[in-house]
């Protein structure tokens, strides 16, 4: 009975104590005291209570813009939404941290932040990449403008691994329109990802998936274009084999280019193989 008692009166005693805590920061919300609320946001900051410390920042940024403690409140408004994991904001209000006050001291972290937040809307592969080349973009821009800083090599890790996502995206679109049978679309998109990415990991698949799409596309199609695109054919089959010779598309390939020298009326001189 009297642990029950006490049980019951500490919960009392924390409500009591919860109830005063937000009724007064319900008073700072609309209090007029600005300075107060600067103070007490880097206190709810460093008790991790982000939302509560974001909420104040931004009623107060407009008051001290132009002042000496600007950039302090850019800073902690940008580390709370981040903290909040909202992206979007934060690397809108590191940004602007970093372009209006270029000497401050939270300038080159809020420049490397700004550019992770762009990162960190990177999707996967098979999606859009916009964000990504702007991150790209953006870690880019901080390595030359910071030659000295100790971020760099994270910078250019992160560069690295967005690249490899861009080759992935490539490489997956001009599979897609090859597996859907797409052959004229799939000729643009696996010469344009040979051209943007020539050292790709999937160069000899890309290679090959090209190849057969210039066979597959004369083959369906009318009869005035076809001894043309054959002969793209047998091109093709040149700069596949003249690169991977021992590569294990290889017979498919020399398949390949018989069918196109038999449509276009030349002897096949690879019998036997």
């Amino acid at each position: 009975m009297f642990f029950s008692r006490v049980y019951t009166i500490s919960l009392v005693i924390i409500a009591l104590l919860l109830i005063s805590a937000c009724s007064g920061y319900e008073k700072l919300l609309k209090s007029s005291d600005y300075a107060l609320k600067y103070e007490k946001a880097l206190e709810y900051y460093e008790n991790e209570e982000y939302v509560r410390a974001g909420t104040l920042l931004d009623q107060v940024v407009s008051v001290y813009r132009g002042t000496t403690k600007a950039d302090t409140v850019y800073y902690y408004q940008a580390r709370c939404y981040y903290m909040q994991r909202d992206y979007i904001l934060s690397g809108h209000h590191f940004n602007n941290l970093a372009v209006n006050y270029p000497n401050s001291v939270y300038a080159e972290e809020s420049e490397y932040m700004m550019s992770y937040c762009l990162y960190m809307q990177s999707p996967k592969p098979s999606l859009d990449q916009n964000n990504t080349e702007k991150a790209i973009g953006a870690f880019q821009l901080f390595i030359i403008q910071n030659p000295g800083s100790k971020r760099i090599p994270e910078a250019q890790a992160y560069i690295d691994e967005m690249r490899n996502k861009l080759v992935q995206k490539s490489y997956m679109s001009g599979k897609l329109y090859y597996n859907l049978g797409d052959y004229k679309a799939s000729i643009i998109a696996l010469q344009n990802s040979l051209n943007d990415y020539p050292n790709t990991e999937h160069r000899e698949e890309l290679m090959f998936m090209l190849l057969r799409s210039h066979f597959l596309l004369a083959e369906n199609s009318i009869a005035q274009r076809q001894i043309e695109r054959y002969q793209d054919t047998v091109d093709e089959y040149y700069s596949f084999v003249g690169e991977f010779p021992e590569s294990r598309y290889r017979r498919e390939a020399d398949r390949i280019y018989n069918g196109a020298l038999g449509r276009i009326g030349t002897r096949d001189i690879l019998s036997g193989q």
